[in-house]
């Protein structure tokens, strides 16, 4: 049985519906969801869970220390929450692009 994961970004203009994928090695399942908000991002782990039985759900840099605790919660704590993380360099680099794109500033 593979290892079964969920990556889950941010952007304001994402429906998860249209904006996801999925990579199977057949030992590694790899689930891909862009979200509007916390509450989408929930509901897709929520429905993998039942669904797909996924082991880890895998959060982007945009998730707040209180998103991750409640996407954990909501989870019952039967599903690793793990984030991705990005040095001070790389945060400089990312941060004016995320802000023109996503903010229009």
């Amino acid at each position: 049985m593979p290892f079964k994961a969920v990556f889950i970004a941010h952007a304001p203009d994402a429906d998860p519906g249209k904006h996801h994928s999925l990579i199977d090695t057949g030992k590694y399942r790899l689930h891909t969801y862009v979200v509007k908000s916390q509450d989408e991002a929930i509901k897709v782990c929520r429905d993998l869970i039942s669904g797909d039985g996924i082991d880890s759900v895998l959060l982007c840099p945009g998730f707040t220390h209180r998103d991750v605790a409640g996407i954990f919660e909501a989870l019952e704590g039967k599903v690793a929450v793990c984030v991705s993380r990005g040095d001070g360099p790389s945060s400089m680099i990312t941060g004016p692009v995320l802000q023109r794109e996503f903010f229009g500033k």
